[in-house]
């Protein structure tokens, strides 16, 4: 005679389904983020530790992929931030193009920026980013700003333009792309070369 088959009980199923539950976060948590955060360490150690950027004493004093405000004359200006430069909580406005909220926002950076024989304002120091913390401003744009620097440092423009120059990133894989200059590493250069 053939003996029924015992069917398990709702524990066991619990019991399994935790282990299932356990065995997976400790899988996902904490083996893969340990693999990838070595494999990056040994692949990009810089970027994996936050590509910081440090003063002559070693100190910390930002990181090449956050934006920081500036608004002294003698640094480089960033794009405009809709979060203040809050690393905290990056975001745009969803201000309308045709809005007046950002075309009053435009004005108010217009006329803070120095416009000499009416050149044309780059976009991009009008404009804010999609998560407001770009740390780049085009080449175009760090040009534009130079002479305002040069003049607040008591430099000659050319040797504003030299840095500048030394630092712009070209665009990989794009064509025709304005040359990208990152403003807090732009501002560093300035800082130890012309104390």
């Amino acid at each position: 005679m053939r003996k029924a088959r015992e069917t398990p009980s709702t524990w066991s199923h619990l019991i399994t389904a935790c282990r299932l539950v356990v065995a997976t976060m400790v899988v996902c948590c904490f083996f893969y983020c340990a693999f990838i955060l070595a494999f990056a360490q040994l692949v990009t150690p810089k970027r994996a530790e936050g590509s910081l950027i440090h003063n002559e004493s070693g100190e910390v004093i930002g990181s090449e992929l956050i934006a920081q405000g500036f608004s002294r004359s003698e640094y480089f200006w960033p794009r405009p931030s809709a979060v203040e430069y809050n690393a905290s909580g990056s975001g745009g406005s969803n201000l309308s193009p045709a809005g007046q909220e950002l075309r009053r926002r435009a004005q108010d950076v217009m006329r803070k920026i120095d416009v000499a024989d009416g050149k044309p304002i780059p976009t991009d120091l009008l404009t804010a980013s999609g998560s407001g913390l770009d740390p780049h401003i085009s080449l175009t744009g760090a040009k534009f700003q130079a002479e305002r620097v040069a003049r607040a440092r008591g430099l000659s423009v050319a040797e504003v333009m030299s840095i500048i120059e030394n630092y712009a990133e070209k665009q990989s894989g794009r064509f025709d792309s304005d040359p990208l200059v990152n403003v807090l590493a732009l501002n560093t250069a300035l800082d130890k070369t012309y104390k």
